[in-house]
This record gives C-alpha cells, structure tokens and sequence, in this order.
C-alpha cells in the first residue's frame, strides 16, 4: 500500500506549540503491522524533553486555569468539530499505522469526535455542591478545583480514543498536560497535537513527548510538578508505577486490562451470542483490553455453539485493513506473536481442545505482515492458565457449565475485572448476573466490548485502582474537591463548638 498521508520522515515533540527536536538523537522505526512498510521515525527522547514540557505545562496551565471553564470548552468544540472534519482521513492513518480494520478506525476516532463534544458540555456544569451550614449566617459549598499538571501514557491498542478519554476532561476542568504515547503508534499523537493546534488551545496546555516508557514515562512519575499520572496498558507496568507514584504521593490513575467472558445460558439466542462473541473475540484481532477471550457456555447448548462459531470463523477475511472487506487485521508486531504462539502451546499442554486456528499466517498475502489465524480451544477449564491469563491476541476458550452460578463463579475467578457479558432471555438472570458479576461494565445480550463515553470505564481487582476514564467520573481524577465556607454572621463561629 503506497499510500502516505503524512510528509514528515521523523516525527518531533510537541512542547509549548511548536514542534521541537528531542535532546536526543535516537529514533525507532514505526512499520505499517500489515505489509511492515516504513511509515516514520519517533523520536526516543530523555528526560531532559520532560522536563522541559513540565515546566511548559506548569506555567500554561497558571493562566488556561483562569479561563472560565465554557470558554476552555470553547476550544474542545473546536476540536470535535475538526476531527469530524478529518474523520476519514484520520481512520486511514489510525489503521495504517496500529492494523485495525478501517470500520473499527472509524469507530475509534468517532469516540473520540464523542468525547470532544461531551466534556465540552461539562464546561458548563463541573457541578460542585451547595449544603446547609449547621451555623446561622454561613454558607457551605464543594467546587471542583484543577490538580495543576497531569501526565497521560497510552496505549498503542487505542491510540487516539484513550488519549481523548484523559486529556479532555484534563483540559476542560483547567490542567496542563503532558502526553506520552506508545511509540508504535505515533501517528494520532502528532495528528491530534495539531489539532489542539488549528482549535486554538493556548500553547503549553498540551505537550507531546514521544520515547519509552522506561526514559519518558519514568521521568514523568519522578516529575513532582506532575501531580496526576493517567496509565493504560499491561497490570506489570501499572503495579510499577502505582508503587513510584505511591511514594511521591502522586495521584494515579490504572486501567490494565481483562480477562473478559461472554456467558452463553441454555435460553440465548445463538445466532446473537456468536455475532456477540466473534466481534469481541476477534475484532482489532483480538487486541482490546475488553476482548472476549473465555465463553462460559451451558453444556445443553456447547456442540451447536462450537459448530456455529466454527463456522463463522471460517468465513473471516484476515488482511490489510484499509481494505473494505477485510474483517480481522494484523497483530501489531512480531513480540505480540511470539505471546500468541506461546499460549497455544500451553493451552494444547493444559490439555484443551484446539479446533480451529492455533497457527501464524505467513504464506501469500499475508506473508509480509503479522497475522494470525483466529483461534478457538474447547473443553477449558476455568483453572488453566488460558482461561486466567490475558493473551492479547484471537484467541478464544469455551468452557462448558451446568449451570450460571458455575458460570458466575468462573468469571469472576481471575485476577482481572473489566467487562463481562450474558446471553439470555430470562429476565431473572440478567438482574441476577449484572449483580453478581465481578467487573466494571455488564452487557446483556451483547458482546464485551461497544463501551460508550458517557458512562465510566474502568474495571475492579487487578484491571485497575478504583478510578475511570470516560464519564462524569474522568473528572474525578483530573480535579481535586475544594471545600468553601462562607461567614457573613460578622463574628467567630467555631464549628461543633457553638452548635447549641
């Protein structure tokens, strides 16, 4: 695929509106996963570039926390507005860059589009609270106040979505930020930087500082003006940094992963249910934190469900994703591989049943990419390291249950609590399983991943820290609350003490 929509060759930070070169001279590569076509280099910066935008940030954010918030979110209109506007072009450069099929890359930048306009709305409210005094002549109110700097490191998995989810409530409720993106998916990062640019955000509000995590993403936990650090990515890292930030008493925010499951009762629509489990499964190949990758299935119903899922699968076209009708895409690199291959080997040790896929597809078409076929074990138990571990990859285990206390208690056996899902049409159950199950969003009668901006998301155990992205509740973690008295009694009060 010729196709280049960007002209530059390397790629710069983004430190107080304008592009600037790195203090270092090093540089990775970035491949297209699809054919591996060089698409640009991405600086590997030092700490020095933080540094430098932290100090940016800080004295940024001193005058955009003045601006009154509806006209911060004057600017984050602005911003939907232009990413409608390059919607397209934008999902071209999103599948080129992460292996997405281009429908997904339309729906990933279209949450973004969603949240632009969303928290734009909450620059009207960022509700505080008004409560009555327990004194005569005194006043009570709560506001939301901006924490300063925050730092934000994302994923590569959802390159532009996520960062949407942190840095506009960041924004919108009066801080600075400080953005490390993944260095394998560079692209967004530069592409909404410069939208920030045209919108007419003030310069400093968002810096953009490309490089590693063990360089840049260290250097911003050790930065104490950095009071906020946003994580998305592997439970391993985010336990790293919960314990740096920790120490520092930083605030920090975790979202790492799942181990999510789909539940299949006797009474589910099947043609649903494999609709719902194949789009979860094997859609962005399987390489979503919300991917389903265990279906918990009642033994009345497990032939018929395997015989349809195998043959859907068998129907999935696997390639480029700018293509129109290609279905799965590539796994983002050849590490992410080498995981995948490795699961399978240790799900055929564990002792399940591999029946479809299992394999790398490296012959004709796919030969110059990193593809793999989508895969489907049977007869999982809930205890094998398949069913407990997440893989990151189209890798899916059915394992058979009597019955949905079974399948409850399954789901809720591993160490992870993002997303979870049900198909049946009994009503009892539904409010049943969206009590019982231990995660942060429940579907009904839907697949475990379609996520929408307006709720919060997030997961509980090891999936993260307690806080979320998206929602109302993204503004948690990006404001502190304040607390206000006002007394006009003209005298002392003292609180309890003159209560009579």
């Amino acid at each position: 695929m010729s196709l280049k929509l960007i002209k530059e060759e390397k790629l710069l930070n983004f430190i107080d509106g304008e592009w600037k070169e790195p203090s270092s001279d090093e540089y990775t590569k970035v491949y297209n996963p699809a054919n591996l076509e060089l698409l640009v280099q991405v600086p590997l910066s030092r700490a020095q570039d933080v540094q430098d935008a932290v100090q940016t940030a800080k004295q940024a954010q001193k005058s955009w926390a003045l601006v009154p918030a509806p006209q911060r979110a004057e600017v984050l209109f602005r911003v939907g507005t232009l990413m409608k506007e390059r919607k397209e072009r934008l999902s071209q450069l999103l599948t080129m860059e992460n292996g997405k099929v281009i429908e997904e890359a339309r729906g990933e930048v279209q949450e973004g589009i969603d949240m632009a306009f969303y928290m734009a709305g909450e620059g009207r409210r960022l509700f505080g609270q008004t409560t009555p005094s327990e004194l005569k002549d005194k006043f009570a109110m709560s506001v939301r106040a901006p924490v300063g700097v925050v730092g934000i490191i994302t994923p590569w998995n959802f390159p532009i979505a996520i960062a949407t989810w942190k840095s506009f409530p960041a924004i919108v409720a009066g801080n600075a930020v400080v953005w490390k993106p993944a260095t394998e998916t560079p692209i967004m990062a530069y592409e909404l930087a410069r939208i920030f640019q045209e919108a007419g955000l003030p310069k400093g509000v968002v810096n953009v500082v490309f490089g590693s995590g063990s360089t840049v993403g260290e250097a911003m936990i050790e930065q104490d003006d950095i009071r906020v650090i946003s994580f998305t990515g592997s439970n391993e890292v985010g336990r790293e940094i919960a314990g740096k930030c920790g120490q520092r008493l930083k605030k920090v925010s975790l979202e790492m992963g799942g181990k999510n499951a789909v539940i299949v009762m006797e009474d589910a629509d099947l043609s649903l249910a494999v609709e719902g489990i194949l789009w979860s499964a094997y859609g962005t190949s399987g390489q979503r934190c919300t991917a389903c990758s265990r279906v918990m299935v009642h033994e009345s119903v497990k032939e018929e469900l395997e015989d349809r899922l195998q043959s859907e699968i068998a129907k999935l076209t696997i390639g480029n994703g700018l293509d129109e009708s290609i279905k799965v895409g590539p796994i983002i690199n050849r590490s992410g591989i080498e995981k995948i291959k490795n699961y399978i080997q240790i799900g055929k040790e564990e002792g399940a049943e591999l029946l479809t896929g299992g394999y790398v597809l490296n012959s004709g078409e796919h030969r110059k990419g990193n593809y793999f076929a989508p895969t489907l074990f049977t007869n999982v138990t809930g205890d094998m390291r398949i069913a407990q571990e997440e893989i990151f990859g189209p890798v899916v285990s059915l394992i058979p249950v009597k019955n949905m206390e079974e399948a409850v208690a399954i789901n809720n056996s591993v160490e992870y609590g993002l997303s979870s899902s049900i198909f049946t049409r009994d009503v009892n159950k539904v409010f049943a399983a969206q009590r019982d199950l231990d995660t942060g969003i429940v579907y009904v009668n839907a697949g475990t991943t379609g996520a929408e901006i307006h709720l919060p998301f997030g997961g509980t155990k090891g999936t993260g820290n307690g806080h979320r992205d998206s929602g109302v509740a993204a503004l948690d973690v990006f404001t502190e609350w304040k607390a206000v008295y006002v007394d006009f009694s003209g005298k002392l009060q003292r609180a309890q003490i003159d209560v009579e």
